[in-house]
């Protein structure tokens, strides 16, 4: 038996913000097989990643930060069209071309909760971080942070729904404990929160 191996990637959606690519590989008995792969890199992008040895870069920033003044975790609250509902989430972007992971933290948690940030505390920066390896590629810096500020909705994109929130311990174990809907690295987070409280951004 041979371990797996990817032979071919070819396009079959291309768009703006992702895609989606049929890979053929060879699998550990040596028979052909095809996976479709969701990503949010190009073409060429990602051909290169698999097949020329290119560095992979970041997809996203994630963002776990604590507010300063109320010593609370922020959140999000956020429309999501595959769900159709609304999901308790990180602040979160896309890294824009060019742009540095600090940048793209700044940016993002001022767009998603009006919040300044103030020191990052941990950045998983030599690890690839992934959200759902059996379906993308997507990966991300999970960052620890603190910030400063109001929250406000003022800064969102058109398509932006989003209600940003400050949650203390017990309000966390409520949202826990509630049948609302959660991101798993909120969930996490959330989690780790309830039993750690700021102790968890040292």
């Amino acid at each position: 038996m041979t371990k797996n191996k990817m032979e071919k990637l070819t396009p079959l959606v291309e768009t703006k913000f992702i895609s989606l690519y049929d890979a053929t590989y060879k699998n550990k008995n040596d028979e052909e097989r095809h996976w479709m792969i969701v990503s949010r890199k190009d073409y060429k992008t990602l051909n290169d990643i698999y097949f020329n040895n290119e560095k992979e870069k970041i997809d996203a920033v994630v963002i776990a930060s604590l507010h300063k003044e109320s010593k609370k975790l922020v959140l999000i609250k956020q429309f999501r069209m595959p769900i159709n509902d609304y999901i308790y989430e990180l602040p979160a972007g896309l890294v824009d071309p060019n742009e540095d992971m600090k940048t793209t933290l700044k940016r993002e948690l001022k767009e998603e909760t009006g919040l300044d940030l103030l020191e990052i505390n941990e950045v998983n920066s030599k690890n690839q971080v992934y959200l759902s390896p059996g379906m993308t590629d997507e990966s991300v810096a999970f960052v620890y942070c603190t910030c400063e500020g109001n929250v406000t909705d003022e800064y969102l994109e058109d398509d932006e729904d989003i209600e940003p929130v400050l949650v203390s311990q017990d309000e966390a174990k409520r949202i826990l404990q509630s049948n609302a809907k959660i991101d798993i690295k909120a969930f996490i987070m959330l989690q780790n929160f309830v039993n750690l409280g700021e102790n968890m951004f040292v």
